[in-house]
């Protein structure tokens, strides 16, 4: 095997073996400034495309333990990887195959060392990313904090409000 083809293998086989999240795609019809703003738009999402030829991807994926179907891999193969969060670069591949015709269609999701298939992905792209889960969390636990918060609240002031009642009771009763 020429050295470039082993690079590209052991990358290949490091990436999946690393438990990174990786989408097998099929694309078409894919231009050139198609590609660049696919790029941008996963960059922005901490995700990057590598087109793969089949035979390499194939013996990548079998060095790294996954049994990837050859019939799987229709037309022309790419890789996207996602290095922070697999939800949102999902997101943005299938965003951007709605936006541009099915340029780009998911085969296939090694995510979180797990194989998953296109409909599993595709479930997986419509959940909230991380920071909206997060903050439907915070809001979970915030909302029964803050009514017992209130609840204590209310039992202080009407202790207050009981005191202050009984003196002035006391100063009126002096008073006469």
């Amino acid at each position: 095997m020429r050295s470039e083809k082993q690079l590209l293998l052991d990358e290949i086989k490091g990436e999946l073996s690393q438990g990174k999240s990786v989408l097998v795609t099929s694309y078409r019809e894919l231009t050139v400034a198609r590609a660049n703003q696919l790029r941008k738009s996963l960059r922005e999402s901490g995700g990057h495309l590598e087109v793969v030829g089949k035979r390499v991807l194939l013996k990548a994926a079998k060095e790294a333990g996954i049994q990837l179907q050859e019939e799987l891999l229709k037309g022309h193969v790419a890789l996207v990887v996602a290095t922070r969060d697999a939800v949102a670069t999902t997101k943005q591949v299938f965003e951007f195959s709605k936006e541009n015709n099915q340029a780009i269609e998911v085969l296939a999701g090694w995510i979180d060392g797990s194989l998953y298939n296109a409909k599993d992905v595709e479930k997986l792209s419509e959940l909230p990313d991380i920071l909206t889960m997060r903050a439907q969390f915070l809001g979970l636990l915030e909302a029964p904090l803050s009514q017992t918060l209130a609840v204590m609240e209310a039992l202080i002031c009407s202790l207050l409000y009981c005191l202050e009642n009984k003196a002035n009771k006391v100063n009126l009763g002096e008073s006469l």
